[in-house]
């Protein structure tokens, strides 16, 4: 199942990141990507906090909207255009309903993983794996599938870590290496007997020299040819039955340039 969904809201008022997704639909030009229609609730500029999450309404209408289309068609695989980050809660909890031993690899500079409680922004693209590890509001676990373990999460590109995010990190023994090695990461996740993989991107994992059309910009990243390298590896080596690109910011198509084998490597297969 191919999926476009350009949610912005998880990101308070990061309306740039629908325009990004946009951009790369247009570029990979297949007509199977269906669309999740985003919320007509305000947000924004426009949008109400509650318990602690920015534009909270609106991002529980559209994302119940995904969790409706993954219950109606019963996919296999899932391959997500976007967005924000918070959008991951549905498809990864979906596959990880069907698939007993899914590692997810979370490519991405940001740890994701505070509590509505620790943040400071109140953006729920900062929240989205506590929420998978079943750690987050209430009200939000209710889209689960399923829940997450800590021996699931594996991170790559991580490194801007809020004080409250690392002491979940230490506390949960989750993988966060500081520098990149395929080889030792391969054996991380066989010798966890996991066998099919979710690849979250978020383009901000990537060193903003190669690429900085990103929600945020943080350096000493992992080079384009580290990631790509990377995502091949994992695909040889295990089965990914989801993937998703978000985060990106660019409006221009030839901007796309430098991270196109990654899109075409997470999109087209």
């Amino acid at each position: 199942m191919k999926v476009y969904f350009p949610q912005w809201q998880g990101a308070g008022i990061g309306k740039g990141i629908e325009v990004g997704a946009k951009t790369i639909l247009n570029y990979l030009e297949n007509p199977d990507f269906i669309e999740i229609p985003l919320s007509t609730i305000p947000a924004g500029i426009n949008g109400v906090q509650k318990y602690n999450i920015n534009n909270f309404e609106a991002i529980i209408e559209q994302l119940s909207f995904f969790k409706q289309e993954l219950e109606n068609k019963h996919p296999k695989t899932i391959q997500t255009i976007g967005g924000d980050c918070g959008l991951e809660i549905v498809p990864v909890s979906y596959l990880n309903s069907i698939y007993s031993n899914l590692g997810v690899i979370w490519f991405d500079a940001h740890a994701d993983i505070n509590r509505p409680c620790d943040s400071a922004s109140c953006n729920f693209h900062g929240m989205p794996l506590r929420t998978l590890l079943g750690e987050g509001e209430l009200k939000i676990e209710k889209l689960l599938f399923s829940k997450l373990r800590d021996h699931q999460v594996h991170y790559v590109g991580l490194r801007d870590i809020d004080v409250a995010e690392q002491e979940r990190l230490d506390k949960g023994a989750i993988y966060h290496p500081r520098s990149l090695d395929i080889p030792d990461f391969i054996d991380t996740l066989k010798a966890k007997s996991i066998t099919h993989l979710y690849l979250h991107f978020d383009f901000d994992c990537l060193e903003p020299s190669d690429y900085d059309k990103t929600y945020y910009q943080v350096q000493n990243g992992v080079t384009t040819t580290e990631a790509l390298s990377c995502i091949k590896a994992l695909q040889e080596q295990f089965t990914v039955v989801g993937s998703s690109v978000l985060e990106s910011i660019t409006t221009k198509r030839e901007e796309l340039t430098p991270i196109v084998p990654i899109i075409d490597a997470l999109m087209k297969p």
